[in-house]
């Protein structure tokens, strides 16, 4: 795939968008850094790099002490720390498709870095190493600025759709993969090592650390650990992305075997439904509220029609948090440069806040989508033992079927989550491209 025009055309757009962002608050212009390395306390052994997302948003370039100079009119200027070190490899990317759309100044060291930087005129700075910015100069109070790239950063240029639905790729051949191993009675931790050989990718790479769940883990909504044992699990919940140049799908898929009880069989039919018609609804100008809310009456109908709850309706199943003990979370999350993206819970581009569901409180987002977004969905169903002890000691009428719900408690739960493009009329579901 040659990203050398998408990317270049993805500098325009964002430098556009940066001449609005620094004209609102009087700003000559930013100096981003790439971030600095984090060493663990009483250690000194450094933490995986990850690069200040704002960074990486411009500019593909890894690594840390990097600085990129932007100022309306001006071609952006990467200024690229590239020491003599025999201690670490040092590439430089002059190659790389990305490279034309910056002029680039190496600099041997991280002071010469910041002697290069301007010194006059009001400029802000976007970075860790606020003390420092601070004493060269640089405006270091700058949310409101950021508020207004982040809000910016939530409509993807036709790069990052190519990134992501690349990393979407990566991952379907990771997922059918693991699924593979699954079947062939692998534990958690063969079924992982066989998802890294598909998708051909470090644990430390990878956009988060995946969540291979068997059988009762799947009811530990981010459960880290990948057990040698046991094998031959009944249910598998995987939850895993992959990267591209930065950015990260996001993707859940539930299996299980046919030695799964077929209660829970039928429910994971059923959530497959909800999923695939809560993806049909998305569209600009849709409430993802709403979606939450309609995928929650949808939960209510399942646990009604499964026989888990009876003696109620869909309606006082949802309002008396009975679906909530099943979907404690919310329905998904912006996706891009990170891969729970920022600007959900923004109102608009001035930061000002969305005003919290009571009754969702975990929504990463509430307003309506905007036309170019990328969201997931993720709807789930769980058997987590702390909600259902709290669930057993309210449910003094008796609606809830205990007796099925203990049997089916081994099973953990049900998670499945799509990348979904936000069109104007519809959308486009950039996971069941590749792994349908």
């Amino acid at each position: 795939m040659n990203l050398a025009a998408p990317f270049a055309v993805h500098v325009q757009i964002l430098q556009q968008r940066l001449e609005a962002a620094l004209q609102s608050q009087y700003l000559d212009g930013v100096v981003i850094s790439a971030g600095i390395p984090h060493v663990y306390f009483a250690d000194d052994m450094e933490a995986h790099f990850h690069p200040v997302p704002h960074f990486a948003h411009w500019c593909p370039q890894p690594g840390p002490h990097h600085f990129l100079v932007l100022q309306p009119g001006k071609k952006p200027k990467l200024v690229r720390w590239s020491p003599q070190d025999y201690w670490e490899e040092h590439v430089r990317p002059q190659d790389a498709y990305w490279c034309a759309s910056f002029d680039i100044l190496e600099v041997p060291d991280s002071r010469t870095g910041w002697q290069s930087l301007p010194t006059v005129g009001r400029w802000a700075y976007i970075g860790p190493e606020t003390a420092i910015a601070q004493e060269w100069g640089f405006q270091v109070e700058t949310s409101l600025l950021v508020s207004h790239l982040d809000w910016d950063r939530g409509i993807k240029t036709p790069y990052e759709v190519l990134c992501l639905e690349e990393a979407t790729s990566l991952a379907a051949q990771g997922h059918l993969a693991a699924k593979a191993a699954f079947e062939a009675g692998g534990s958690e931790f063969e079924i992982h090592i066989a998802y890294l050989q598909a998708v051909q990718c470090r644990d430390v790479d990878l956009p988060y650390t995946p969540i291979v769940a068997l059988n009762e883990k799947g009811a530990i909504l981010h459960y880290m650990y990948k057990r040698t044992a046991p094998r031959n699990g009944q249910v598998l919940l995987l939850d895993a992305g992959a990267p591209h140049q930065g950015y990260g799908s996001d993707i859940t898929r539930t299996y299980c075997t046919s030695a799964a009880p077929a209660e829970f069989q039928d429910i994971l039919r059923g959530m497959e439904k909800i999923q695939q018609q809560t993806c049909q609804k998305v569209h600009a100008g849709v409430s993802f509220l709403e979606l939450h809310h309609e995928t929650h009456m949808a939960i209510g109908a399942l646990l009604i029609e499964t026989q888990l709850l009876r003696h109620c309706s869909v309606e006082e199943a949802v309002t008396s948090g009975k679906t909530t003990t099943f979907l404690p979370h919310g329905l998904g999350h912006m996706l891009g440069i990170q891969v729970h993206d920022v600007g959900g819970l923004q109102k608009n581009a001035l930061g000002e806040p969305e005003k919290r569901s009571v009754q969702y409180p975990r929504l990463r987002t509430l307003r309506k989508l905007r036309e170019g977004e990328i969201v997931t969905i993720e709807p789930g169903f769980y058997f987590i033992p702390m909600l259902l002890e709290k669930a057993r000691a309210e449910d003094t009428t008796g609606q809830l079927n205990w007796p099925l719900i203990d049997k089916l408690r081994s099973c953990g739960g049900i998670r499945i989550e799509d990348n979904v493009h936000v069109m104007a009329n519809g959308h486009r579901n950039l996971t069941r491209e590749y792994l349908p």
